[in-house]
């Protein structure tokens, strides 16, 4: 049963920041080495920043009783409650409130959040904090999944 899914895609502009990179620098290949160069300088960079937006782009889910923030997952029975934090709360959470014992799953253009306590007395994260454009739809997603565990 999946109950919530996001993808942190980065912004627009950051994608246009990249290709224009890309695209300036072709320019100047262009000018100094002509066409092909022109377009390798093009497509190499462009090709690059594209896998790293796309590496960038974090899945947060919550699926079969588990939280998935990017490439980490926990049972949600390990889970307390889940709050959903505004940007200021959640900026709290990522600069002077953090521990560095919890988890993050942050992204710089998300700037809303979950956080989530760790009840587990055999885990030494004392919470779990996940960006999130939703933060309370995925912070009811989180308290369904454990009110049905």
């Amino acid at each position: 049963m999946q109950a919530y899914d996001e993808r942190l895609w980065p912004p627009l502009w950051l994608w246009i920041a990249g290709w224009l990179f890309a695209l300036s620098l072709s320019v100047s290949f262009y000018a100094a080495l002509g066409p092909v160069w022109g377009l390798l300088a093009l497509l190499v960079p462009g090709g690059l920043v594209t896998a790293g937006l796309i590496s960038a782009a974090a899945r947060v889910q919550v699926s079969d009783g588990q939280l998935f923030a990017g490439p980490a997952h926990i049972g949600v029975e390990f889970l307390g409650p889940a709050e959903a934090l505004d940007a200021g709360a959640a900026r709290a959470v990522r600069g002077p409130e953090s521990d560095p014992a919890g988890f993050h799953l942050i992204r710089g253009w998300v700037p809303r959040g979950v956080r989530a306590r760790v009840v587990d007395p055999d885990d030494p994260t004392p919470y779990w904090f996940v960006a999130s454009r939703h933060p309370d739809r995925l912070a009811a997603a989180i308290e369904a999944a454990r009110s049905s565990v």
